[in-house]
């Protein structure tokens, strides 16, 4: 096999052992602390912005108004979802027809 496909193997098992590992740890617990708690909800909002913050710091015309529009869609249909396929049909339609 080529070392591209062991790297997504190591991958995919280290993903799923660090999160089977973080249920377990969890799961001896009777209670998690409200701050565990808060500090676990905030986890998406983080990795979203490590995806977002590149785009808008270093994007170009496309990347901005595609992140102007994701964010407009956010704040009109509720959920995720709505949000990244709009972003993302917006982001390839503008990288397609702008030079």
């Amino acid at each position: 096999m080529s070392t591209t496909v062991w790297i997504i193997l190591a991958g995919t098992v280290l993903t799923y052992l660090t999160r089977a590992g973080g249920h377990l740890v969890l799961s001896r617990f009777e209670r998690v602390h409200p701050r565990v708690e808060a500090a676990l909800n905030a986890v998406p909002a983080a990795v979203l912005t490590t995806l977002v913050a590149p785009a808008a710091v270093e994007g170009g015309p496309a990347e901005i108004i595609a992140l102007v529009v994701a964010g407009a869609v956010s704040l009109v249909w509720a959920g995720m979802m709505p949000m990244f396929l709009t972003g993302a049909a917006v982001l390839i339609a503008l990288r397609h027809f702008l030079p």
